[in-house]
């Protein structure tokens, strides 16, 4: 009876423990996974934030200053371009696309910005100050938010990498994340040209 319970027995552990493996495994891979997108919904949100921002920038600007109006088309556009760019990237993939787009928005905004220089009523206006200021801090927290984004990643790849979760994720459709990178626009400075 012993060795029948023996010969049972063992195959019956091992194969709990292999399902133990197995689901701690899936459920650590999903954990990662779900870690990512919460993530990457941050950077969302603080993109859109400055998105968001734009068009009160451009109205206060507005008010006050007479300046070319593709200056005003250059914003807009660069805006839109970025917010279609966001929503084409809600699953985390289109990353280069983002960062290209919202480096064309930062470059435009700057360019808005750099026509207060000419304005000095404008430069004292509380609105534009404190527009000023809240694209600066969400400007901060962009930067926080991609730095967190791609340290998720990072966990998250590396757990589908090694092994044994290369075997699971291999087995399961797991597949790697990209990073943020900055966009080939960004090694130059932008021209502010009045």
């Amino acid at each position: 009876m012993n060795k029948r319970l023996l010969a049972w027995g063992v195959p019956v552990v091992l194969l709990l423990l292999l399902a133990g493996w197995a689901w701690t495994s899936y459920n650590g891979l999903n954990d990662r996974e779900e870690a990512v997108s919460a993530s990457w919904a941050d950077v969302e949100t603080q993109y859109q934030r400055r998105l968001d921002l734009i068009p009160n920038l451009v109205e206060t600007v507005k008010g006050y200053a007479e300046f070319e109006q593709s200056t005003l088309i250059g914003v807009t556009e660069a805006r839109a371009a970025a917010m279609g760019a966001l929503t084409a990237a809600r699953d985390g993939s289109g990353l280069a696309e983002v960062e290209r787009t919202n480096t064309v928005v930062t470059g435009a905004v700057r360019g808005l910005m750099g026509y207060a220089e000419s304005y000095p009523e404008l430069k004292a206006n509380q609105n534009f100050i404190d527009l000023q200021n809240q694209l600066e801090g969400t400007e901060n927290r962009i930067a926080v938010s991609r730095t967190r984004y791609n340290e998720v990643v990072q966990a998250y790849n590396k757990s589908i990498k090694r092994f044994p979760g290369n075997i699971w994720a291999g087995l399961l459709g797991f597949e790697e994340r990209g990073y943020f990178e900055a966009a080939p626009e960004a090694a130059e400075a932008p021209q502010v040209n009045f």
